[in-house]
């Protein structure tokens, strides 16, 4: 069974009504739109507050753009002008995934140096960038890529540095969140030394 979930109220959605269908969820999906419609929504209500208590228990938590963005605990593209910024006025996601900035549409939206500027600035984050029809299937520690396209992982350290860490993870791949290690069955992968700045001038 299935149950559609929708306010824009987060006063309705702190009612015992409407979290009702959650206390017995196993999975909860989020759509797509913008972002930070999700924070206002749902942030700080007893909503976010069960939804968390779903994947507690064992359940699964998944979303497309806006609903994969969500996820991470840093909220990129969280503008409410524009979702061309990165680091707008909303930058708190819920944090599925600690220490994480997620972006979506990656490679089909040309952009694959986004979230260079988000992790020179918050340098503890890892970036993940999803392509379209692609996602990660995260286990505990370790995640693998899935559908049709990339992921892009951008590592904590200088991204754009000599010492930086990028991986181009196809379907099949997989990443560790913990040791920051990617493999590709088989055999262990090795990260591109850094990421170029865009080639027409921009950063």
């Amino acid at each position: 069974n299935m149950t559609l979930l929708h306010t824009t109220d987060p006063a309705v959605a702190d009612t015992e009504e409407f979290v009702e269908p959650l206390l017995t969820a196993d999975a909860v999906y989020f759509f797509g739109g913008r972002q930070w419609r999700l924070v206002d929504a749902y942030g700080g209500t007893r909503t976010e507050e069960e939804i968390r208590k779903v994947l507690d228990r064992g359940g699964v938590i998944g979303g497309s753009s806006a609903g994969a963005s969500i996820q991470g605990s840093f909220l990129v593209r969280g503008d409410t002008r524009t979702n061309l910024v990165m680091m707008g006025d909303h930058q708190v996601g819920f944090g599925y995934l600690r220490n994480v900035g997620i972006d979506q549409h990656v490679l089909r939206r040309n952009r694959q140096f986004d979230l260079v500027e988000v992790i020179e600035a918050h340098p503890e984050l890892l970036g993940i960038a999803l392509d379209e029809n692609t996602a990660v299937v995260v286990q505990r520690d370790q995640f693998e890529v899935i559908g049709a396209s990339y992921v892009l992982i951008y590592d904590n350290q200088s991204t754009t540095g000599e010492n930086g860490k990028f991986y181009f993870l196809a379907p099949g791949d997989q990443y560790n969140l913990a040791t920051r290690e990617a493999t590709r069955p088989g055999r262990t992968m090795s990260p591109v030394d850094n990421v170029q700045k865009k080639p027409w001038g921009g950063s």
